[in-house]
């Protein structure tokens, strides 16, 4: 029995009976509590030992992809391994990599430049069979030796990829509004025509504590592959960038993150290729709140994609599947400060909207109900906006996920011909438009 303060994230035995410990440790309310890394040793009570406490970087952290196995599957990496050194993943900037930390040290064992999906080790922590994921990679089986530090290829599950034409990607980091530094990445066709400018879509992630980086996103592929200029950033409130980057946002979401959003716009502009007059925006969850937030911000998009979306913030706390009853994203409920809901909800400024928006939705999504897709919808189908809804029955909030298949798929078309209609000039009948 091991008494840690917070919320438990994983945990693992040794043979001599230590334990490993990954949990958040309250210090709130805050929006984000990055995950740290515990010790407990001896015999009940067990004294436990915070290890690396400055090493500010979130332990067990992964990267936000839409190919990992449905939730629930996966073990994070996390083993008492080599004379008492404990192994686990971290996140860091974007990449997610194996480590060993004993007492205050920190040694990384892995590289950037890739994602730490899963991983199950020996019983004395020396050997690690490891899912790793790449940009161009959902997932390679390797095994990992720690004292030789070498990933080891034992199966390419998907040798097929070696044959399709993905995406290019620059990694870069640039400026916002206010000198913070952003990472970014821009994925284009390795096939496009030289001298050719590209339209381009911004891809903004959920969470909105989570990160993209260095693993497969099915969904970029796809838009990339129809003509598309990709930008995927983390804006500030994205993890792997340490505590106080994640929460940075509390009691300011969206606001100076879209803003991120915008100058990473403009940064892939000025990389060259981009054709500025055909841009796009979508994003699912949190991403969707940013998506209909921009929309509202500004009219440079031609077009937008909001995927179970929050448009409304006093609904969405009276319904949404987990309570706010700690006051961590606003400091009072709605009943006690209304106006501060209305300030932060897009859909208060839907008369705003010019962007010809398609809204999508799960019927059993209980995250963020389908009322917050249905009132950004009614508001511009109200005004005679160009708007559109598409419902997915029996699916939920993981439905570009862990979705039925089928349904993946036709979601990726919806976004698709959205996308091909206002920005490429193709017909889409089928919507009105």
């Amino acid at each position: 029995m091991v008494d840690v303060p917070g919320g438990t994230v994983a945990w693992r035995e040794a043979a001599d009976g230590d334990i490993a410990v990954i949990a958040t440790q309250y210090e709130g309310p805050r929006s984000y509590e990055q995950p740290r890394l515990f010790l407990a040793r001896g015999e009940w009570p067990r004294g436990v030992e915070r290890l690396a406490p400055g090493y500010d970087f979130p332990f067990a952290e992964a990267i936000n992809s839409d190919q990992h196995p449905p939730r629930g599957g996966g073990e994070c990496p996390l083993a008492i391994g080599p004379g008492g050194a404990v192994v686990t993943r971290v996140g860091k900037h974007g990449s997610s990599v194996l480590v060993a930390v004993r007492g205050d040290r920190v040694t990384e064992l892995t590289e950037a430049g890739h994602e730490i999906v899963a991983g199950t080790a020996s019983d004395d922590g020396s050997v690690w069979a490891l899912t790793v994921a790449t940009l161009r990679s959902p997932g390679d089986l390797v095994q990992f030796e720690v004292s030789a530090r070498h990933l080891e290829l034992l199966d390419r599950p998907n040798p097929w990829l070696d044959e399709v034409a993905l995406g290019e990607v620059e990694e870069f980091w640039y400026p916002s509004f206010d000198g913070t530094r952003i990472q970014a990445w821009l994925m284009r066709p390795s096939n496009g025509t030289p001298g050719r400018a590209l339209p381009l879509l911004l891809e903004i992630h959920g969470g909105p504590h989570t990160a993209y980086g260095h693993a497969f996103f099915h969904e970029f592929q796809v838009l990339v592959s129809a003509g598309y200029a990709v930008l995927f950033t983390n804006p500030r409130g994205s993890t792997t960038y340490g505590q106080e980057f994640g929460n940075v946002i509390q009691y300011r979401f969206p606001g100076d993150d879209a803003r991120d959003l915008l100058a990473g716009v403009d940064a892939a502009i000025a990389r060259g290729g981009i054709d500025a007059e055909r841009l796009g925006v979508t994003g699912g969850s949190g991403g969707g709140l940013l998506t209909n937030w921009l929309v509202v911000e500004t009219d440079r998009f031609r077009a937008a994609v909001t995927q179970r979306c929050v448009s409304d913030w006093a609904g969405f706390y009276y319904s949404a599947d987990f309570t706010m009853f700690t006051p961590f994203w606003f400091k009072k409920p709605p009943f006690e400060d209304p106006d501060e809901y209305r300030e932060h909800s897009p859909v208060t400024f839907a008369s705003k909207i010019s962007t010809p928006l398609m809204v999508i939705h799960s019927e059993e999504d209980w995250r963020t109900p389908i009322g917050q897709g249905e009132a950004m919808f009614r508001a511009l189908k109200q005004q005679r906006k160009p708007t559109v809804m598409v419902r997915f029955p029996g699916e939920n909030h993981e439905l570009s996920r862990s979705g039925a298949p089928s349904r993946r798929v036709q979601n990726q078309q919806h976004i698709r011909r959205w996308f091909d209609h206002w920005l490429m000039g193709k017909p889409a009948p089928e919507y009105g438009v």
